[in-house]
């Protein structure tokens, strides 16, 4: 009795320590969808591990592939949901992400379709979870998508009581939780359903690990800015296994500057944002390699500390943010959101270096050496600078 009461404990420890493990920082990866959008096939997909691994983003941190929306097909007469032409055999494809050393995410809904008017989960999440995990999959993007309108109905039923219907909507997502969670699979719980009642208040009791803080980001500056720089006042909900996402990576898209794709980046990683790029990488830039492969970049980002960044303060149109860091350091983000060169400063008193401290300067990847007082960098219109301040 004692071997066997002992092999049991083991394995609870062990099925309890893989899901602590799950998103022990934010995860980093690839999705489908800014690029291919509906038109993502099993080959983009193929090629997009296989860039992942030649490029050195593999090594880089980003694992995760992820498919997005409109890779669904039709229920059979058990209820089994079917991939569609362009998706011939999801187990095969996640046997060859997983053979590059990846992990393989997908992309459904609580609702009975997807935003694209595809197959939602309604009324199947156990059956969905048992079968995502025998495709082996690492990670699940849940889309509120239609059941909005299920939400509607009840708003108007209930015109007095608007928790209602979020009440209702968080019913859906703790069902979709507690499904993958009794397949026994660490399997990542993306929440997308842009801020709705505040995820981030619930979202870890029903086994959330991140959750989308906003509506959908775009490739555009003013669309990236006012999504990241909303992020103020929450990183206190951020931790080890449950992070805020303001949205994935534009950067590579082509319809930003270089500056704001560097702004871009240096926002998501003091937000300890989900790093999930967007691209065709196959067409990736010199430039677009180097944004988002900066080793300083990442680490601020993957920071063992586990703490979310927060405005320092805004002046004008110009914003200064931070980020603890481990071993006593602070990344520290200079913004300028002007039209025109800026000068934009920190005081490193102010962020706890009342005797100076040492700067390395994250995109020149430059130490700067010791540096007391008033900081100040020259940035250009829309352009950021990323620093990591240190005794």
């Amino acid at each position: 009795m004692h071997f066997f009461a002992g092999v049991f404990c083991a394995v609870v420890f062990a099925a309890v320590s893989a899901f602590s493990q799950v998103a022990a920082t934010p995860p980093m990866g690839w999705n489908s969808w800014n690029h291919f959008a509906e038109h993502v096939t099993d080959a983009d997909v193929r090629s997009a591990a296989d860039a992942l691994v030649s490029t050195g983003m593999r090594d880089a941190g980003y694992v995760y592939v992820n498919v997005d929306d409109t890779w669904q097909g039709k229920r059979d007469a058990q209820g089994v949901l079917h991939p569609n032409e362009r998706f011939p055999d999801m187990k095969a494809l996640g046997d060859y992400i997983h053979s590059k050393g990846l992990k393989f995410g997908i992309y459904s809904s609580p609702g009975a379709q997807t935003c694209g008017r595809y197959e939602g989960s309604l009324g199947h999440e156990v059956q969905d979870a048992k079968m995502y995990a025998e495709w082996g999959i690492d990670f699940l993007k849940y889309d509120l998508c239609s059941f909005q309108d299920d939400m509607q109905k009840v708003r108007a039923e209930h015109p007095d009581d608007p928790n209602v219907a979020n009440n209702l909507m968080i019913a859906a997502y703790r069902k979709m939780g507690d499904a993958l969670k009794a397949t026994g699979r660490p399997i990542v719980y993306s929440l997308c359903q842009y801020g709705v009642d505040q995820p981030w208040k619930w979202g870890p009791a029903l086994g959330a690990n991140l959750w989308r803080t906003t509506d959908d980001i775009d490739d555009s500056y003013g669309r990236m800015i006012a999504i990241g720089f909303s992020q103020a006042g929450l990183s206190k909900y951020a931790g080890p296994g449950h992070w805020n996402d303001p949205d994935m990576l534009e950067i590579g898209n082509g319809k930003m500057t270089e500056d704001e794709y560097r702004t871009h980046m240096s926002l998501w990683v003091i937000l300890a944002a989900p790093l999930l790029a967007g691209n065709d990488l196959s067409k990736m830039s010199e430039a677009d390699k180097s944004l988002l492969m900066n080793k300083d970049a990442i680490a601020i980002d993957q920071d063992s500390l586990g703490k979310q960044g927060d405005r320092l303060y805004e002046s004008g149109d110009f914003d200064v943010w931070t980020k603890p860091l481990s071993g006593g350091r602070v990344a520290v983000g200079l913004f300028n959101r002007s039209w025109s060169v800026r000068d934009v400063s920190v005081d490193l008193a102010e962020i706890g270096f009342k005797s100076g401290a040492s700067v390395r300067d994250v995109w020149q990847q430059k130490d700067l050496g010791h540096q007391s007082g008033v900081f100040a960098r020259t940035l250009p219109k829309h352009g950021a600078a990323l620093l990591i301040v240190g005794k």
